[in-house]
């Protein structure tokens, strides 16, 4: 998920400020971005726009990302209709809107901004009906092209990539997904969701499907460190007018931590590099059906070592979307959005979301998180729980993404229920006869697939 600020922001990736790569302010086209504050710790001095190597000023990319290759969209010629299109861009990827000079729609076909300098565009010809429509091309498997289901094993075939969100052990605190109460046993997220996935790995399997994990462990996935983002993080810092950088970070309650070169290292390692680690195993080596991110939801508990416990706990499921205009501006991003629109994988996820969304409401009682503004997400399905939002991972994998977003872990309830570690049957936690919290969250994710895979199987639509 997405760092604690101390006064008064923990609404992991739930504020209405930004999406997940941050609104920026100033320097729009250029290498480096100041933006604003963000969910957590995202700083006001972290930028949304760099050429991760060269640092070059004219490459117009978001954070750690590289020039988009639009001769890949060159596939999807004439596989969706004008309909289509318009629907999908105006109702699930740009509600928010865009700018007019960046994507133009006409009859027959769109035209998305490729170099601004050089104004040359890409041109999608739209196919002319359903009928003459060509498939679009992707790796992944839809559950209509699946064989029918069996009853014993309603997943078989089904390759799904399970993503543990962050980072465990060592990590975690760095990450300020960590709280402790008292002499609790720490809460640190990245530890939970692994949990979490080693549950429901075998469950996935015992129905037939292929799953592999994304991580084995606490540790990271990339091979980089914070200390290998440092020199940049200095250039990142100057160039947004900090011109003598601090080294380290001298008091962990000081707010111009965040312009120090360590705290801006930490973000480059921890969630872009990381997170884009995750996305090439997935694209290049894994090539699944399905990623399912797992993740736990919290509120702001201020201090982390005397953390406010509340009693609101809900859950809610996100699936990629709802771009907001500016990030839009970016050429990668823009392109990821288009070639994410013409996989069709929307469409395969939106059902598959609500469907889990309903079992997982079955199994935990929460109600919907309802996001405090719309600024940065949708609302889409029927279910009440699933949102559009643009996060990275929800972005950069290329198949269905499901990032599920279930308990607030500071909540009265879902702490002592964490305190209670995993077991077999159930205990009586908080007055009633309750499962573990990690195998509640696997069975329900679980039922999920079984029931959407087993009904879109049999009736092959």
């Amino acid at each position: 998920m997405t760092r604690l600020r101390q006064a008064s922001a923990w609404r992991k990736k739930n504020e209405s400020t930004t999406n997940d790569e941050t609104r920026k302010v100033k320097f729009r086209h250029s290498a480096f971005v100041i933006v604003s504050s963000f969910v957590i710790r995202t700083s006001s001095f972290l930028f949304s726009a760099i050429f991760p190597t060269a640092l070059q000023a004219e490459e117009n990319v978001s954070v750690l990302g590289s020039k988009p290759k639009w001769s890949v969209l060159e596939k999807y010629q004439e596989t969706i209709t004008h309909d289509e299109f318009n629907r999908l861009i105006h109702d699930v990827y740009c509600t928010h809107g865009f700018a007019s000079n960046l994507i133009e729609v006409s009859a027959k076909t769109a035209h998305v901004l490729i170099d601004r300098d050089s104004q040359k565009f890409f041109t999608l010809r739209f196919a002319v009906n359903d009928a003459g429509r060509k498939p679009a091309p992707h790796l992944w498997r839809p559950a209509k092209s699946l064989s029918p289901a069996r009853a014993d094993k309603p997943l078989v075939g089904l390759k799904v990539v399970l993503d543990p969100g962050h980072l465990g052990g060592k990590w975690a605190k760095m990450e300020e997904r960590w709280f402790q109460v008292d002499k609790s046993r720490p809460v640190q997220e990245g530890d939970l969701t692994f949990r979490v996935a080693r549950l429901l790995a075998p469950r996935l399997r015992e129905f037939g499907a292929k799953v592999s994990l994304i991580r084995s462990g606490g540790e990271p996935v990339t091979a980089k460190r914070p200390d290998d983002f440092r020199e940049l993080a200095r250039k990142i810092l100057i160039k947004n007018g900090v011109p003598l950088p601090r080294e380290d970070v001298l008091d962990p309650n000081d707010p111009a931590k965040e312009q120090t070169i360590r705290w801006q290292s930490e973000i480059l390692f921890y969630r872009y590099s990381e997170i884009r680690r995750r996305a090439a195993l997935v694209n290049l080596k894994l090539h699944p059906d399905l990623v399912l991110c797992l993740h736990f939801n919290a509120e702001g508990w201020g201090e982390p070592t005397h953390p406010t416990l509340t009693d609101t706990n809900h859950f809610h499921l996100l699936v990629n979307g709802s771009y907001l205009a500016e990030e839009l501006e970016f050429d990668d991003q823009r392109f990821e959005m288009i070639r994410r629109l013409l996989s069709r994988a929307y469409d395969e996820e939106l059902p598959l979301a609500d469907m889990i969304a309903l079992t997982m409401a079955r199994e935990t009682g929460l109600p919907a998180y309802e996001y405090p503004t719309t600024n940065s997400t949708t609302k889409v399905g029927m279910s009440g729980y699933v949102y559009a939002r643009n996060l990275l991972a929800t972005r950069l994998y290329r198949c269905p993404v499901i990032y599920c977003e279930p308990y607030v872990m500071n909540s009265n309830d879902a702490f002592v229920r964490i305190q209670a570690g995993d077991y077999e049957g159930t205990r009586l936690i908080n007055g009633v006869e309750r499962k573990s919290i990690f195998r509640e969250y696997a069975d329900s994710v679980a039922e999920g697939l079984v029931d959407y895979y087993s009904k879109a199987r049999a009736r092959g639509d």
